[in-house]
């Protein structure tokens, strides 16, 4: 997927790039999978800020992804490529011979015309699903699930794949894009290939106003706030952050300190860790 850059004619276009969508159909989509997406502004039931620098953003309606591929044995034809804004990969519109309409995760290389099918007797092809243990050792894949029947969890943005490494003893051990060597159940149903916009890392971003118009609002230093708002502020001129160590603005150590509690139940399920890049 190409990138689209533009020539400085305003500060913001200055350094901004955008995804090249002209491979995608010039089309509307398809409302019976629309689902309206109500705004919360990062705040919980109770109407309090869970998530910050949370807000505004352009409105959007979500698209219901068929993530679990358990309609089985039926050939589906890929009718159209689209953008979907809440997530960086791209989808596809699939009819199946039945006449009803899914949309799915669309691979690399997946066009208009194409057929997909899921379950054991599907070709090792590019948006193919069927289970693990069907699937030749070292293939590509994305879109994996970690428990039967759930819908696939693992390997879902845009330009990530996952690697079949090993299958034994009921487990298959998957390389996931992290690095993460995990095993999961052969139970576990996965999608075959890369996922589509595999640019999408190189976009950027450019201007502020951009980021807002994706729901993110701006964030504010610790250090440059006063001691009653966060552990960081105070100090005459520029203070560093001093002992204990970086800070929440309430009090509990972060960036970099590890949350994970020892003796998790997916431990087990984790060969390595993921690399540090």
């Amino acid at each position: 997927m190409a990138i689209k850059n533009f020539k400085p004619t305003t500060p913001g276009r200055r350094g901004m790039s955008v995804t090249d969508y002209s491979v995608l159909s010039k089309v509307e989509p398809e409302k019976s999978l629309l689902e309206p997406m109500k705004k919360h502004a990062g705040r919980n039931s109770q109407g309090r800020i869970t998530v910050r620098q949370h807000g505004g953003g352009n409105r959007r309606k979500y698209r219901v992804i068929d993530f679990k591929r358990n309609k089985f044995d039926m050939p589906a034809t890929v009718e159209t490529l689209e953008y979907d804004p809440n997530r960086t990969a791209f989808i596809a519109l699939v009819k199946y011979e039945d006449g009803e309409k899914r949309y799915i995760l669309a691979p690399a290389g997946l066009k208009v015309g194409d057929t997909v099918i899921s379950g054991e007797r599907a070709d090792v092809l590019p948006g193919n699903a069927m289970y693990i243990a069907n699937i030749p050792v070292g293939t590509i894949i994305h879109n994996i699930e970690l428990n039967p029947g759930r819908g696939g969890q693992l390997v879902r943005s845009a330009g990530n794949m996952g690697q079949l490494m090993s299958k034994e003893g009921g487990r298959a051990l998957v390389r996931l894009p992290s690095g993460e060597l995990r095993y999961v159940s052969l139970n576990c149903m996965a999608t075959i290939g890369q996922v589509s916009n595999e640019d999408s890392a190189n976009v950027k971003i450019g201007k502020a106003g951009r980021k807002r118009h994706m729901g993110v609002r701006p964030s504010v230093r610790g250090v440059v706030m006063n001691p009653v708002d966060h552990p960081h502020g105070g100090g005459e001129g520029k203070s560093p952050i001093g002992h204990p160590g970086p800070l929440t603005p309430w009090g509990k150590p972060t960036l970099g300190y590890k949350t994970r509690k020892k003796n998790h139940r997916t431990d087990k399920m984790i060969l390595r860790r993921a690399s540090k890049k």
